[in-house]
């Protein structure tokens, strides 16, 4: 035996003492075995609404609904436009809107149905997300019923509309918006104006082409007042019937992007433009005639705050498509590794299938890992969504329960949002780069994939901004007030606060606390045991939070200038916080999916799905263990070795991994051929620039 061959064995057998290593699966899984599974799986992955996701693949799967190429920008644009009027009559729309505003309220189906376009089209899940989701959950939500009709328009395509918020010099910081509105009461009219360059609208979603409306977010005056009543949004006609800007708005066209050439994203500033005093959208403030100024919420801060709580649905499906894209991906890369053949270990012997190479299966499988681990979580935040939608709790008069479990469902949205669009990002590119010249041709669709979604890390909150959004509502326990607190408060945290702080939900509780319950930590533990996988992800979060404490404690004594700048110094410390409880989440989540599989052979294949994650995991934070002392580097190469020995017994079983996905089969259509010789271009199967 080699030395090589010596060590590998050597350390599987330390990371699994205590609990024997999973059994290798079969090399040529049985066919109708393998569908067992897939099905088995897709049960699980599809999540609460998986009759919406039938309905939905069954919608895309057909070549007028693939993704375009080689087409100009007006054509593109049209294109997507048009394919609005299918998905509005999928009923997808309906489930953003109440019953009253005659929608269905059924909010979960809605955003499931956001999230799968996400599979096949990103240009026309943003352009349905910018109609319905922002546009439509603007005036559906910070409305009343004096915007009804305007409801009824949007939600029928009568009236297609653009979500105003990002300007040229403030994206994710809302409150500092600089376009303002003035109420003049002789005319009974709100006045828009764009004060200054940088507060031109910036990035606006149908607003180049195809808006006739905008939800307008501006600073709002009354009664001459020098002080802002805080940003507000207000319900503006920005073009008419023909297309042509009305007076006093000014629209620009961003024109060619990174990707989404069917999203005609613009420019927009106002010049004295009056809009009536009913345009106001209501719900949450109000101005009268007269200019008096009232709202139902007091305090400024979680008046803000919960009027962007009611629009956190967009950042869920942002996330929640990129997941999508990403899984596609991994089905068109995996379908190319189980055909494509690429050296032979001798002249006597046929070439290797790229997926029996050992490195291709370390890029595909902890991959499909993650991504397995991003749905489940993805569907346990579309469900509480959707629960807590259903309570038809009155965000004016929150219990501090229901603002907690709020501030919770705002967390998990933040930090899934930008874990969803990093693992799309990092994986479409790898599963690019692992198709070699197929991956980069327009016809496989992975470069309309990478270049769509590329933008998903940054529209709808940058990533960073949303780890630091989500560890701080960690660090503040879901303080006392909607929002939570700001830098200079949260320096007040204090290591006595923890005792409430961690016992939070989880995915799983039931399945964890049993786990904790029976769990013995020895030097005997196998990682392979899921009670000492929880246990060493849930250690990673809560000794970061600890520390994290520690490091702003030392701020309470000082100046606001000196506390800030110790804040600012523990920027990566709040980020690294965010990304341990990511990881724990996905892992519950991961538990949580198994404990619902209905095959035996299904739980032996998703036991190693599972290994993997946690592996590939404590891996990429292996340097973090270490100086912690809470594993060694005999441990760490254990499950380095581990994770070799997992991705070989899941390489048979990549196929069906991905079938699992439910990815709408036509978006591999060119990988499905039996013989890959055989394979012809998907440019020469159709007419030139057709879907």
């Amino acid at each position: 035996m080699s030395q090589e061959n010596s060590d590998v064995t050597q350390t599987t057998a330390e990371t699994s003492k205590g609990t024997p290593a999973p059994e290798t699966l079969s090399n040529t899984p049985d066919p109708d075995l393998a569908k067992e599974v897939a099905r088995d799986f897709q049960f699980v992955l599809d999540g609460e609404f998986p009759e919406t996701r039938d309905k939905i693949r069954e919608m895309l799967n057909v070549e007028e609904m693939l993704p375009s190429f080689g087409l100009s920008l007006e054509e593109s644009r049209a294109n997507i436009t048009g394919k609005l009027q299918q998905v509005m009559e999928s009923g997808l729309p309906r489930g953003v809107f109440k019953e009253e505003q005659g929608g269905t309220g059924e909010t979960g189906p809605s955003l499931t149905s956001i999230e799968m376009l996400g599979h096949v089209d990103l240009s026309l899940m943003v352009k349905a997300g910018v109609q319905w989701g922002l546009f439509g959950g603007a005036v559906g939500n910070l409305g009343t019923e004096r915007h009804q009709q305007m409801v009824t328009d949007l939600m029928n395509l009568d009236a297609l509309g653009c979500f105003a918020m990002t300007e040229r010099g403030h994206g994710s910081d809302v409150q500092s918006l600089e376009t303002t509105a003035h109420y003049d009461p002789e005319t009974k009219e709100f006045i828009l104006n764009s004060p200054t360059a940088s507060s031109e609208k910036f990035y606006i979603g149908n607003a180049a082409r195809d808006g006739r409306w905008a939800a307008v977010f501006c600073q709002l005056y009354t009664n001459d007042s020098e002080e802002s009543k805080g940003v507000h949004c207000i319900l503006a006609r920005i073009r008419e019937d023909d297309g042509s800007p009305v007076e006093g708005v000014r629209i620009g066209d961003h024109g060619f992007k990174g990707g989404l050439a069917g999203v005609d994203n613009g420019t927009m500033m106002f010049d004295n433009y009056r809009v009536p005093h009913e345009a106001l959208l209501n719900r949450f403030a109000d101005v009268d005639e007269e200019g008096n100024y009232s709202s139902p919420i007091e305090n400024p801060n979680r008046r803000f705050f919960t009027m962007l709580g009611a629009l956190v649905r967009g950042r869920v499906t942002v996330g929640a498509a990129a997941g999508s894209a990403a899984r596609t991906a991994l089905d068109i890369a995996t379908t190319y590794a189980n055909l494509r053949r690429q050296f032979a270990s001798d002249d006597s012997l046929p070439e290797n299938k790229l997926i029996e190479h050992r490195k291709h299966r370390l890029r595909l499988i902890p991959a499909i890992a993650k991504s397995y681990g991003l749905q489940l979580a993805t569907n346990k935040l579309i469900s509480r969504v959707h629960e807590l939608d259903q309570l038809g709790i009155d965000p004016t008069n929150m219990s501090d329960k229901e603002q907690a479990d709020q501030r919770e469902l705002e967390a998990h949205a933040a930090a899934l949002k930008a874990a969803n669009t990093r693992h799309a990002t990092d994986t479409i590119q790898d599963m690019r780069e692992a198709c070699g010249g197929a991956g980069y041709m327009a016809e496989n669709y992975l470069t309309t994939l990478k270049g769509d979604s590329d933008v998903f890390t940054t529209f709808e909150g940058d990533n960073i901004v949303m780890m630091q959004l989500a560890a701080k509502e960690l660090m503040t326990g879901f303080a006392r007030e909607l929002g939570g607190l700001k830098p200079m408060e949260m320096v007040m945290f204090g290591l006595d606060s923890f005792s409430s702080l961690l016992r939070r939900r989880t995915a799983a509780d039931k399945l964890i606390q049993n786990l904790q319950d029976t769990f013995t930590n020895s030097e005997e533990t196998s990682l392979f045991d899921p009670a000492y996988q929880v246990k060493l992800l849930s250690e990673r979060e809560d000794n970061l939070m600890m520390s994290l404490a520690r490091r702003l404690r030392q701020a309470r004594d000082l100046s606001v200038e000196e506390a800030a700048k110790v804040v600012d110094q523990a920027q990566d410390h709040l980020l690294a916080v965010a990304e341990a409880h990511v990881d724990r989440i996905v892992f519950e989540a991961i538990l949580d999916g198994e404990s619902h599989l209905r095959t035996k052979q299904g739980a032996k294949v998703f036991e190693q799905i599972r290994d993997v994650y946690f592996l590939s995991t404590l891996l990429d934070n292996a340097s973090w263990y270490l100086e912690q002392n809470m594993l060694t580097g005999t441990r760490t190469k254990a499950a380095r070795a581990a994770l070799n020995d997992l991705v070989d017994s899941l390489g048979p079983w990549s196929q069906t991994l991905v079938d699992a996905f439910g990815v709408p089969s036509l978006m591999r259509d060119t990988m499905l051929l039996e013989d890959y010789d055989e394979m012809v271009p998907l440019c020469e199967r159709r007419p030139a620039g057709s879907a």
